[in-house]
């Protein structure tokens, strides 16, 4: 994932929470949390995750700071955060 996901995986991925009606609200959340700070005012102008961190995180759950997640990893680890988010008050 050097310069970003691929149109493929984002496609798939997509394809994998779009089978989670349930997680679409979480996603839609989890793309802001994530987003850099002030991501409208650089280019590309999307709600995008730091590069760094993405990369850490990547190297954490896989060894492989340019490997691409599985779709399904990312249903799981929207599920996650959604039952975190319930234990908020």
């Amino acid at each position: 994932m050097g310069d970003g996901p691929s149109t493929r995986w984002v496609v798939r991925a997509t394809l994998a929470v779009a089978r989670h009606p349930s997680l679409w609200p979480t996603a839609l959340r989890q793309v802001f949390v994530l987003a850099r700070p002030r991501w409208w005012a650089a280019r590309p102008h999307l709600p995008l995750p730091d590069r760094s961190y993405l990369r850490f995180r990547l190297q954490t759950a896989y060894g492989d700071p340019d490997r691409e997640p599985e779709p399904r990893d990312v249903v799981t680890y929207l599920h996650w955060c959604r039952s975190w988010h319930r234990l908020d008050p």
